[in-house]
């Protein structure tokens, strides 16, 4: 699919997302999906098995956790963006990332496991998208409190991605 996904409205989303949708300028989201596990991977796959466990300061993730993060917060903002896309008015759960992380054994799998995990949860995403049209993506529901629409979390899924490739760049000094 290369339908241009129409840009979400404020009340489209939390205000605290606004950072990841910013990071998005284009309209085609979809080719944005596809290109970064690209993007990642060439950044990430030849990075030695000691910089993968490397924590910038006490209590800050690894990079192996860092990827584990984005793979399950895309998990979660997919799950979200199949009920809503469907029509469920369920509520959907928050969920908290200073449980998850720890929880991943990231460091222990491995940042090889960690990438396949990514790049195949994002294929997985992008095929949840390629099936929608523009009103499934206007569809809005309600996760963590707040509305939020499927657009929105397409956005959401590049942002997000994006700013935790550019902390991995300013500061762990992975890439350039």
């Amino acid at each position: 699919m290369t339908m241009p996904i129409e840009r979400p409205k404020a009340e489209e989303y939390a205000p605290s997302y606004g950072t990841y949708i910013g990071r998005v300028p284009e309209t085609n989201v979809m080719e944005s999906l596809a290109r970064q596990p690209d993007e990642m991977l060439a950044v990430l796959k030849e990075l030695p098995p000691e910089r993968a466990t490397y924590r910038y300061a006490p209590g800050k993730w690894s990079v192996a956790e860092v990827v584990g993060h984005l793979t399950d917060s895309e998990r979660v903002f997919a799950y979200r963006a199949l009920c809503i896309a469907r029509g469920d008015q369920t509520p959907l759960p928050g969920f908290d990332e200073s449980v998850y992380v720890p929880a991943s054994h990231c460091d222990r799998r491995g940042l090889p496991q960690v990438l396949d995990d990514f790049v195949a949860v994002r294929r997985a995403t992008i095929s949840l998208f390629a099936g929608l049209d523009a009103t499934d993506f206007a569809r809005a529901g309600n996760a963590n409190g707040t509305a939020v629409s499927v657009r929105a979390l397409a956005y959401i899924l590049v942002g997000h991605v994006r700013h935790h490739m550019g902390t991995l760049r300013e500061r762990y000094g992975i890439g350039s």
